[in-house]
């Protein structure tokens, strides 16, 4: 184990993975807080990424910890059609996380900054009982000037999503069964878990797409999600073909003796894009968008209709299930 001497190594190794010096950041790293350019508005999320709450280092490689700590927050911002500018970490590390282990969370966490040219500002790191990082990011607004928002569809629109949904909840499943060997035989559902794509270019063109009434980040299952995405007193018809749910899904749904749909309408953590555009507009949106695929429409009567049935599930609540349950 090559343990970390001092804070001021732990700082060093920060320094290897992040630049301090960058266009957005005046005053950079190292200051007792950072001074930065912003634009006039920005949007900014906040997202805790907690050992065995969240991610379990049985099968979770460092890198993948790093690389989804940061992307979940980035999912935030996508949803809203902001452009990311920046991000802090702050940390707490156990005494049997060494040197390598820190290494290759950065070495994460830097893979998927860097492609986004964000630059990590500061943060603070302390001691603690188990690994635990908390991102906070931010952007701006994108060339449509807008930031989308929750709550905005209309009876008649067209609901769609831009990503899959239910891989993640099978990437968990199986990791949580069969560990690391799980990759193998589920490799696209276990990436899925551990690497959720981060779909920024997806919202900054919905948020250019002038009927796009609003998205949010599908990260606890549709079944929680839409209710939350949807207008008070409104309610959705969803249609989940199973021909279009990813062959990995079907086939896990099958070896449980689940129906697929159902399964994918419950799953979590897939940080799919969830959306309402108005009718009219549709063509737009799948100009601007290709993979948005259309999965039923708003209804003026409350509830929520999947293939026909009504749902009757609330889907994953972090305060009633189990750690590292979606």
């Amino acid at each position: 184990m090559s343990r970390i001497a001092s804070e001021a190594a732990f700082l060093g190794l920060i320094d290897r993975h992040f630049p301090r010096r960058h266009g957005a950041v005046p005053l950079h790293r190292g200051d007792d807080a950072a001074v930065l350019d912003l634009p006039g508005r920005i949007c900014l999320t906040a997202d805790l990424f907690l050992e065995d709450a969240h991610f379990r280092r049985a099968y979770f490689t460092p890198g993948d910890i790093g690389y989804k700590a940061l992307a979940v927050n980035l999912s935030d911002l996508a949803a809203m059609g902001a452009s990311p500018l920046g991000f802090a970490l702050v940390l707490t590390t156990p005494s049997d996380a060494d040197a390598d282990f820190w290494d290759g969370v950065f070495a994460g966490m830097a893979e998927l900054a860097d492609a986004l040219d964000l630059p990590l500002v500061g943060g603070d790191l302390n001691r603690g009982p188990s690994v635990a990082l908390a991102v906070t990011a931010w952007g701006g607004p994108g060339p449509s000037g807008r930031f989308l928002r929750r709550g905005q569809g209309r009876p008649g629109d067209a609901l769609f999503l831009v990503g899959e949904v239910g891989l993640a909840a099978v990437g968990l499943a199986v990791l949580e069964a069969s560990g690391r060997d799980a990759v193998a035989a589920w490799p696209v559902a276990t990436t899925a878990h551990l690497r959720p794509a981060v779909r920024v270019e997806a919202g900054l063109a919905l948020a250019a797409v002038p009927g796009l009434r609003g998205a949010m980040d599908v990260s606890d299952g549709l079944a929680a999600d839409l209710p939350r995405f949807l207008a008070p007193g409104v309610g959705a018809d969803i249609r989940l073909d199973p021909s279009w749910l990813h062959p990995e899904v079907v086939a896990h749904a099958a070896s449980r003796g689940l129906d697929p749909a159902e399964a994918a309408f419950s799953g979590g953590e897939d940080y799919a894009l969830l959306g309402a555009v108005a009718p009219e507009a549709l063509p737009d949106l799948l100009r601007a968008v290709p993979s948005a695929r259309v999965i039923g429409a708003v209804t003026a009567a409350p509830g929520i209709i999947l293939n026909g049935r009504p749902v009757t599930g609330r889907g994953f609540d972090h305060f009633e299930s189990s750690p590292c349950s979606s």
